[in-house]
């Protein structure tokens, strides 16, 4: 794909990320604001060389920093993150409701996030019935190449989040969310802090 298609992917699939929950709480950032909240977000050698997107006052994704590793990084509402390139189609593909593509991706979010359902790809908030779940720091293994992956990790609408589990199960965009242990964080559930 060329510069200018993927440069628009990208926007569109940036923009619409955010409408994942994350939609609500989103505000602007001046660009400083975004590399802070993005240092944590994935490692380090990922945000080095990775192309870096801010909401413009129009509400339209701009690119702060142009990339060469094929990452894009991004903080979609409170939900810092940064997507490799068929991570980024099929965001493009869940929001177009379009087929995921055949591919796998890769998605670090090693901040958490700030809540999404986890049974309806499209819900804007949490009700008393869409299975809301926030996830600490985790990665997101999406496309359809992923959904040999996936079999055996729970399906449950009802997700805990401290273990890994499939988001969006039985949709076109279901994906594996793997919650990480982070240098400095919380250890997962189930297991305990290293010793000191």
């Amino acid at each position: 794909m060329h510069r200018q298609g993927m440069t628009r992917l990208l926007f569109a699939a940036c923009a619409t990320m955010a409408l994942a929950g994350a939609a609500q709480a989103m505000e602007m950032q001046s660009d400083e604001q975004l590399m802070k909240a993005l240092s944590t977000a994935a490692p380090q050698h990922v945000l080095e060389h990775a192309t870096i997107l801010n909401m413009d006052h129009g509400g339209k994704m701009r690119v702060v920093r142009e990339g060469s590793n094929g990452w894009t990084c991004m903080d979609p509402g409170g939900a810092p993150m940064c997507a490799d390139k068929p991570a980024m189609e099929w965001a493009q593909a869940w929001q177009s409701h379009g087929p995921a593509p055949e591919k796998l991706g890769f998605i670090y979010m090693l901040n958490g996030d700030t809540g999404a359902s986890n049974t309806d790809p499209y819900a804007k908030g949490e009700t008393a019935d869409n299975n809301w779940v926030k996830t600490g720091a985790h990665v997101m293994i999406v496309g359809s190449e992923a959904k040999s992956m996936i079999d055996g990790y729970p399906h449950a609408a009802k997700a805990d989040p401290a273990k890994p589990y499939v988001m969006w199960p039985g949709t076109p965009y279901e994906h594996l969310m793997l919650p990480v242990a982070t240098a400095g964080g919380p250890p997962l559930a189930g297991t305990s802090a290293p010793a000191k």
